[in-house]
């Protein structure tokens, strides 16, 4: 099977969807980054090989962070200043 390009632009999709899920923000921002920055260093793959090895890899990592995501749910941490803040600045702004 041949990875389109179609099915890794929804696999990032997914990747950073959950990654915001995330109710701690430093893992939360963590992920989303790491996410960015896994695409970014891999778009000049061209191997068909290397590219099915990727999305193979990312596909597990996203089933990953959906365990990851669903035990922090349940733990939520109390929010941090930086987070209050972006929300009063939503709100005056």
């Amino acid at each position: 099977m041949s990875v389109s390009r179609d099915m890794i632009l929804k696999l990032y999709k997914a990747l950073m969807r959950e990654s915001s899920k995330f109710p701690a923000y430093n893992y939360r921002m963590y992920f989303i980054r790491r996410t960015q920055e896994k695409f970014h260093s891999n778009k000049n793959v061209s191997s068909p090989d290397e590219i099915q090895q990727l999305y193979n890899a990312g596909l597990v990592e996203l089933e990953l962070l959906k365990r990851q995501v669903f035990i922090s749910q349940m733990f939520k941490p109390e929010k941090l200043i930086i987070e209050t803040q972006k929300q009063t600045d939503k709100d005056t702004g």
